[in-house]
């Protein structure tokens, strides 16, 4: 027999083959897989005393006493990352992201997991709710000394550094925590409208109360001698606090649909730099994220009078495509949006769910953005959106999920010291504070899984080295995957979006 025709009898089942061989890149599509473990993986920072249900099993009580030393009860919120500190201003933020992801995409949600995301919520705005009690005169800004913490590789549970609580009392002023925090408990109270209406309430109240903390005593938290030692360089606020107060006030009109916070905005855009770095999301600058927010009453409800906010948000969707003449985000060789300054997958992550968020609005309204040279619809955000979002679970240069615990190939040694350290539960002695530098200078695999969590990922190149050392690649944080939520329950509903 000739040999192109033993070839020509050979293909079709060669084909057959390799249609049912195990794909590396099989995983990257689960999306579903994806929510349950972004989900997840904020019961990995959780502070405080740990339910009966809790799932990530190798994680115990810790910061019992947090609160003590102003006789307050400080207890619960989330560490922010792979460290010990409850930073006020970036918690509120994920829980603004985390309320926002329930309101947008919860009906995509499978029942089960829409419940776990409203536990993940409440176990921020219950500490949050803790932290605003003192209004009208004194609010919590954060607990623990970071400078003293960073100083130590030590689990959670063994913590023995200063639990210092940073305070600000007015008139002192801390317009970003407090307008974060407005934001936060207004969004919340949407998400738990219809599951905990008497909760959703007291969240409102709270919120109205932070809000008029912020305004009332405008100015940055970080402005504060006494506070800028223990936040900055951390979660200084770097972009000013004007955005924040916009932020705020628009969540108080979403949730409470009171006409004061529809004036507080028409009125005050310009004053307060509305127009100023359209271009940013994430815990320091709310602007593009309160542009698509407010943008929601000029497309679907002809409030003609905020159509400057929607003219930013169509500005920021068209920088964001390739095609446009105003495109101007920089993209890595394999297609991920790329910042400099580390924990690049904050960016994909918070872009990605205003793409989506966006489309949505545009598509119930039956319009586009136009940008330029060309007509951008919902279909064209979604499936920039998709881009990134399968980048990160997998489909880059690398082949690696950034997601810990997604797939077969994520990375191993993250920037986490709960991770990093064996389990209280497999080594119940302590292990105190310089103790942790073997485990921190190992090469061994982390012994635990963080599992769900997102980290920086790679830089402008593509490249990632697997790394405890290089925490801006490597060390994730809630703010990273609290809007990564609600982008893969869209996912889930919609796997190919057109």
């Amino acid at each position: 027999m000739a040999l192109s025709s033993t070839l020509n009898l050979i293909k079709p089942l060669l084909i057959l083959v390799l249609l049912h061989l195990p794909s590396h890149n099989s995983s990257y599509l689960e999306y579903s897989d994806a929510l349950s473990r972004s989900i997840l993986f904020f019961e990995g920072q959780r502070s405080g005393y740990l339910p009966n249900d809790q799932r990530i099993v190798w994680r115990a009580n810790s910061g019992l006493g947090d609160g003590w030393e102003v006789s307050a009860d400080l207890t619960g919120g989330y560490y922010d990352a792979g460290d010990n500190v409850k930073f006020g201003f970036p918690m509120a933020f994920t829980a603004t992201m985390l309320a926002w992801s329930v309101i947008e995409f919860g009906d995509s949600m499978p029942a089960g997991e829409l419940r776990n995301a409203l536990v993940a919520v409440r176990w921020a705005t219950d500490y949050l709710l803790k932290t605003v009690s003192q209004l009208p005169n004194r609010i919590f800004v954060q607990v623990g000394d970071p400078i003293k913490d960073h100083s130590c590789w030590e689990r959670p549970e063994d913590m023995d550094t200063a639990r210092t609580v940073y305070t600000v009392e007015a008139p002192n002023t801390a317009s970003d925590v407090a307008g974060e925090t407005a934001a936060a408990l207004a969004a919340s109270s949407i998400a738990f409208r219809s599951s905990d209406p008497a909760y959703s309430e007291t969240l409102l109240r709270t919120a109205v109360k932070a809000f008029e903390f912020a305004d009332t005593y405008r100015g940055a938290y970080s402005d504060n001698s006494d506070i800028r030692d223990g936040v900055c360089p951390f979660y200084c606020d770097f972009d000013g606090y004007q955005d924040e107060l916009l932020w705020g006030a628009a969540w108080l009109r979403r949730a409470s649909q009171d006409d004061s916070y529809l004036n507080y905005i028409q009125n005050n855009g310009k004053t307060l730099g509305a127009d100023d770095n359209i271009n940013e999301f994430g815990w320091d600058n709310k602007h593009a994220g309160l542009n698509v927010l407010v943008s929601k009453e000029v497309l679907e409800g002809n409030m003609y009078s905020l159509q400057s906010y929607k003219a930013s948000a169509d500005s920021f969707m068209c920088t964001l495509t390739p095609d446009s003449d105003s495109s101007h985000i920089e993209y890595t060789p394999g297609g991920l949006i790329y910042r400099p300054g580390g924990s690049n997958l904050q960016h994909a992550t918070t872009i990605s769910f205003l793409l989506l968020v966006y489309a949505n609005y545009l598509q119930r309204s039956s319009q586009s953005v136009s940008c330029g040279n060309i007509n951008v619809g919902p279909t064209t955000l979604r499936q920039m959106a998709k881009r990134q979002v399968d980048y990160i679970l997998g489909e880059n240069p690398k082949g690696m999920s950034y997601m810990v615990g997604y797939s077969n190939y994520y990375p191993q040694r993250i920037h986490h010291r709960g991770s990093s350290l064996p389990s209280i539960k497999d080594h119940p002695q302590m292990i105190a504070c310089k103790e942790g530098s073997v485990y921190f200078n190992s090469s061994d695999p982390n012994p635990n899984v963080l599992v769900g969590a997102i980290v920086g990922g790679p830089g402008e190149d593509d490249m990632y080295d697997d790394t405890r050392e290089d925490f801006r690649k490597s060390e994730p944080t809630t703010y990273i995957n609290a809007p990564f939520v609600g982008v893969l329950a869209y996912f889930v509903a919609n796997p190919n979006p057109s």
